[in-house]
């Protein structure tokens, strides 16, 4: 699409999208003012991907939230973390005992002085912390003895603490926001279901 193409159709945009596209990004291509002020413009996509607050910290869009944190890890902590995750090929499938976790993951950061941990999961803030208590303290508790000041996840304290390393994101998607992990194990079984009652009829 041409140039001359591309403001053509920037100006059909309504007035007051363009306007803000403009203050903002005055310094971008129209390509890419063109695609912003198109999305800004469809409340229905816009509304769908909403960007919420998951409770204490963190942002939410639709059932799924967020949560990062860098915590300081203890001497020798990341060798000792680096070698539990060897032993277990880097895989931590005992976490789907958290039925409302999306994905985890571990980084080491700064020379190894300080952990990140980020993760996806369906609902509010407490109630999920609140999981990996019940379900996975044992882990929990391993994998975080490595870092500075960890109170133990069954802690009246360990909130707060998680709170004050988290970083909450400035921006956050979701491709399927209202597709809880509940959700998608139901469809993964119905989708099985309808796969071999298929291979029947062959």
């Amino acid at each position: 699409m041409s140039e001359q193409d591309l403001q053509a159709r920037f100006q059909g945009v309504p007035v007051g999208v363009r306007e803000k596209v403009n203050t903002v990004l005055a310094d971008a291509k129209i390509a890419l003012k063109l695609r912003i002020a198109e999305l800004l413009a469809d409340k229905e996509k816009t509304d769908a991907h909403a960007v919420t607050t998951a409770g204490r910290v963190g942002a939410k869009s639709g059932e799924v939230s967020e949560l990062t944190v860098i915590l300081p890890l203890k001497p020798n902590g990341a060798e000792r973390l680096r070698k539990f995750f060897k032993l277990i090929s880097g895989n931590l499938v005992g976490a789907g005992q958290v039925g409302t976790l999306h994905n985890m993951r571990f980084v080491f950061l700064e020379n190894d002085t300080k952990l990140l941990f980020a993760t996806a999961y369906d609902g509010e803030w407490d109630p999920y912390i609140d999981d990996f208590a019940t379900k996975i303290p044992e882990m929990m508790d391993y994998l975080f003895g490595n870092v500075e000041g960890w109170p133990g996840i069954t802690s009246p304290e360990v909130k707060d603490f998680i709170a004050r390393g988290q970083v909450p994101a400035e921006a956050w998607f979701v491709a399927h926001p209202d597709l809880t992990v509940t959700e998608a194990s139901r469809l993964k079984r119905l989708d099985a279901t309808v796969q071999d009652f298929l291979g029947n009829l062959n």
